[in-house]
């Protein structure tokens, strides 16, 4: 190519090309050279604002008088009192190129909630609770549901049903239920999400009287409590409970039979298949001695039912969390 472009001036480049058998688009394409990269830069529209014009219409959108208000409506209370300073698009545009569009008027800013990390390692370290409705007999009727739960063992130390959502209920719930599981001041922490009984100044009281240490979740964020409400959603899945419940003494009734299965026979996958009262109460090393018996008896019997490795009971967590901290990312 530097060759025809050379011995052009001197033959043509019709014959230059014709001889060295190149095409003449690409030589022509190579002797020009090529516009940089990237975008042209636009010439100033002849119609454009002046630099003093632009900045006469900003002062006059961040004004005390205008700077809640939107470019429309600065536009039309201008063009009321026989002004015009700029169309409504300039005006948009010239917030924009200062990186001033946005909601502006005065905002509530919300505080920046604290993701919540708590970390059980035995029964009665962390409890978490809550309230969900229950469908009463007749439509928009309601029947509250406030359940205690213990994180680590899955479970229920305390729950009631009654037909308002309160905080005096929730707190002599916490209290009874406390001292019924015998928890000493200073281990417990109760963990809820930012309904106004979870939030509220009796249950805050009670809990620094026992020596409760409290957590809330962050709001509309339902992983921050996520126990409690895989517990609610066994409860509503199953085969026996109903559509709507007849009557208050209908519903504890069900809640009764209920959670003496869910603590006494349900076999929860997140504990090693064993019951949470088997958890709970400390009688799940003997449970599991008593599975790993069985499991090598079978073995025994046939051990070519089992390919890869003797079975083994499930094993039980030594440690549940609620929002586990973040592994961090070893340098490369």
């Amino acid at each position: 190519m530097e060759t025809a472009l050379a011995v052009a001036p001197e033959m043509g480049m019709t014959a230059a090309c014709r001889a060295l058998g190149v095409p003449r688009a690409s030589a022509y394409r190579h002797r020009r050279p090529r516009p940089p990269a990237g975008p042209r830069p636009r010439r100033p529209s002849p119609l454009a604002l002046s630099t003093e014009e632009q900045r006469s219409v900003l002062a006059e959108l961040r004004s005390a008088r205008f700077v809640d208000a939107s470019p429309a409506a600065v536009y039309a209370t201008l063009l009321d009192e026989g002004r015009y300073l700029a169309s409504e698009r300039t005006m948009y545009r010239l917030l924009a190129a200062h990186a001033e569009v946005r909601e502006r008027r005065d905002q509530l800013r919300h505080p920046a909630y604290a993701r919540p990390e708590l970390l059980a390692t035995g029964p009665n370290q962390l409890w978490s609770w809550d309230i969900s409705r229950l469908k009463g007999p007749a439509k928009w009727t309601w029947f509250y549901l406030y359940v205690l739960l213990d994180v680590f063992s899955r479970y229920v130390t305390g729950w009631l049903v009654a037909t308002r959502e309160s905080a005096a209920l929730a707190e002599r719930l916490i209290a009874d239920s406390v001292a019924k599981q015998g928890v000493p001041a200073g281990q417990l922490t109760m963990h809820a999400d930012r309904g106004s009984s979870m939030t509220s100044r009796p249950v805050a009281l009670l809990l620094a009287d026992l020596g409760i240490a409290k957590s809330h979740g962050r709001p509309h964020t339902s992983n921050d409590n996520p126990y409690s409400e895989a517990q609610f959603k066994t409860l509503k899945y199953h085969p026996r409970f109903p559509p709507r419940f007849g009557s208050l003494e209908d519903a504890r009734a069900f809640c009764r039979a209920f959670f003496r299965w869910y603590n006494e026979e349900h076999r929860h996958a997140g504990i090693g298949l064993l019951s949470p009262a088997m958890v709970h109460f400390g009688r799940a090393p003997e449970v599991q001695a008593a599975r790993a018996v069985t499991l090598a008896r079978a073995f025994a019997a046939h051990p070519e039912r089992f390919v890869r490795r003797p079975p083994r009971p499930p094993e039980l967590p030594t440690a549940v969390w609620i929002n586990p901290p973040a592994k961090e990312v070893p340098p490369q």
